[in-house]
Order: C-alpha cells, then structure tokens, then sequence
C-alpha cells in the first residue's frame, strides 16, 4: 500500500486500537474446560445492620417484615408496625461456588441492596444462606461488609457520593457447608469443552495432546469438544495427567472481528482483519452559530423605543479531503497507518469501517457494542 505515514498517533484519540501481532501459544488450561468441572451460581437474601441511618425506609416492607420474622426467631416478640429500620437494609447476596469446593472453605460474596437504601457503608450482614439451582443451601454468608466508597449528603440538599456505596463485597465471607460431588478417580475417557468453538482450534489441540503424550488419547467430536482417553499409566492417577493435558501448549485460531463501540469511541481490531482494494475519502462539515444581543438606540427625533436585538451570525466550513486509494489487500497495521495518514479521528474511524463493510472490501465481521 502506497500511502504515506503522516501521523502514528491520533491527537487526542479517543479509541484504543489493539494491533495484535502473530497469534501466541495459549494453553490448555487457558482455552478449554473439562466437562463437569465447573463453579455453581449461589444467591440468598438477607439484612445488613448496623447503618448509620442509611438503610431502607419505614415504607420497604418487605425490610420490616423481615426485621420482625427474624427476631421473632431469636424469641423476641415485635410489633411490625413499630418497627423503625433506618440502620438495616434488605439485600441480595451472591456468590459462586468453585469445582471441588470443600466443607469449611471459604468464598467471596456480594451483597446488593434491593429497597432504597442509601448506602451499606459500616453494616455487617447476619447469617444469611446461599442456595443454588436445585433450591439446597450450599454456603453461609455473614460478616463486615466493604463498600469501598460512601454517600453523604448536608441538611440543605447537597450530596457527595464516591463509588457506588448500595453494593459491597465479603471477601471469604460466605462458609462452604455442602459440596457438590464430582471425583475423576478411575476415570477412562474425559470430555474437554473449548471455550470458543472452533474447528481449526479443535484439530490443534487434538494434535497437540496427541504430539505431548505420544500417542492418539485425543480425538475432536465438533469444533466444541474433545474427548481423551486416559492413558493406563495414569488410571490411579488423574490429578497428574490432567496437570500435564493442561500444560498443552496450543495455537488457537479465531476469526477476524471488528469490535465498535459508538458511545466511547473504541475501536478494538485482531491481526486477522484483511482489507481490499478500496478508495476512502473523508471530510468534515462544521456548522458554527454565535449568538449576538445589541441594542437598538433610535435617535432623538424618532420618538421610538429602545429595543434589545439579538443577531446571529452562521458559518459553515468543510475540510478539504482527498480520495486516498487502499491497495488491497492489507494488514490491519497497514490499515491503520493509512487511516491515520489521512487525519480520521476515532469516530470518524466507526464510520469508515462501517463504509468499507458495505462496500465488500472488509473481510471480518463488524460487531456493534
């Protein structure tokens, strides 16, 4: 591509274009999964206390019911209606669960208000149970809950706010309390699930287990899944082959996509992205409108008025641009430097790829975020 490189950096860009070079080895471990082995969804919901008068409101009922049912457990009789739970705050807990969780690990957990609370800054939540899909209570959460911001606000109606105080964090928080049983003990044949399908990464990775253990264990079902077979010396021993199945160094492949995002101005593109022959002109229109306000003075014979006049003055103005000739076809880098060449700046850049996609010269796939 004839083009000369007048800049190699946008002034004041506001994307940030990943030029991504020749693909790297990733391993197993990185990419694919073994069927089976996978984390739980947990969720549970409970209170947080001891706010300092920025908990829900005396109208979120569901807070004072709850306040009342849980200290009616605890053998003290309230009445709902009297209840005041300014300083308590009803809230989602969540959690996931990892593969091979034992009784008495501990896990992080989040805590989200669901009422109108302010903030969950200094609150501790009380012994809540997190539940999973199958409606069994897997984990307990309780403990000081961290914010990592704050709200505060004066008597006149001015506030300040850092962070988003309604959402807080128990950092191994939640106590395992059931496991979900899985074992690979004895196991013949193991399912691996890539995380991406793809035919080429599959016949990859298939080879490259093959080449590792010196023999055909591997062999791929679909562009998703590949199952191996465990070696005999292995049997007893599974921990050891999967350490070293994991280790697996592969080449993944992918294929060539062009994220864009129109609200920040970002523009994310892979090394695979190819363009063809293609001429790209680009200008810009400005429209520029000032307001003036004079007044209107009459003389002194005139017997008029004086009146305030408000006069406005349009300008328009286009930069010039060339018709530049892409040379298909070409690299990503390639492209970029000519993109930059004719002075684009990163929504501009939007446009112009969504243009050249439209006229059958970008082979990759434009996806919009």
């Amino acid at each position: 591509m004839a083009l000369p490189v007048l800049k190699t950096i946008l002034a004041g860009a506001l994307a940030l274009v990943v030029l991504a070079g020749a693909a790297g080895a990733a391993r197993v471990k990185d990419i694919a999964n073994v069927k089976g082995v996978r984390s739980n969804q947990l969720i549970g919901y409970g209170l947080v206390v001891g706010l300092n008068r920025t908990g829900d409101k005396d109208r979120t009922e569901f807070t004072v019911q709850s306040l009342a049912s849980m200290l009616a457990r605890m053998g003290i009789g309230v009445d709902a209606d009297a209840v005041e739970v300014k300083n308590v705050a009803a809230v989602m807990v969540t959690a996931e669960l990892p593969p091979f969780s034992r009784t008495g690990s501990t896990i992080d957990a989040m805590v989200s208000s669901i009422g109108d609370a302010k903030s969950l800054e200094g609150g501790s939540l009380v012994m809540t149970p997190l539940f999973a899909a199958d409606g069994s209570v897997y984990a307990i959460a309780q403990g000081p809950i961290s914010v990592g911001g704050f709200a505060a606000g004066g008597g006149a109606g001015s506030s300040v706010q850092k962070n988003h105080p309604t959402v807080g964090r128990l950092a191994n928080g939640a106590i395992v309390e059931r496991e979900v049983e899985f074992t690979m003990d004895g196991e013949s044949d193991l399912l691996i699930a890539l995380s991406r399908a793809d035919f080429t990464t599959a016949l990859r990775t298939t080879r490259a287990i093959n080449a590792h253990f010196g023999g055909a264990v591997a062999s791929a079902r679909d562009p998703g899944s590949i199952r191996v077979s465990v070696p005999t010396r292995f049997r007893d021993n599974v921990v050891r082959f999967m350490a070293e199945l994991e280790s697996v160094e592969v080449v993944p492949d992918g294929i060539a996509r062009v994220i864009l995002n129109e609200r920040t101005g970002t523009v994310v593109m892979g090394d695979a992205v190819r363009i063809s022959t293609v001429a790209v002109a680009h200008g810009n229109l400005s429209i520029s409108i000032s307001a003036r306000n004079e007044v209107s003075q009459p003389n002194a014979l005139a017997e008029g008025e004086t009146v305030e006049v408000r006069n406005e003055d349009v300008e328009a103005s286009e930069d010039e641009a060339a018709l530049t000739l892409v040379d298909g076809p070409v690299t990503i880098q390639e492209l970029v430097q000519g993109l930059n060449a004719i002075g684009v700046t990163p929504r501009d850049l939007i446009s112009i790829l969504q243009a050249i996609k439209a006229a059958g010269a970008l082979s990759a796939d434009l996806e919009l975020m």
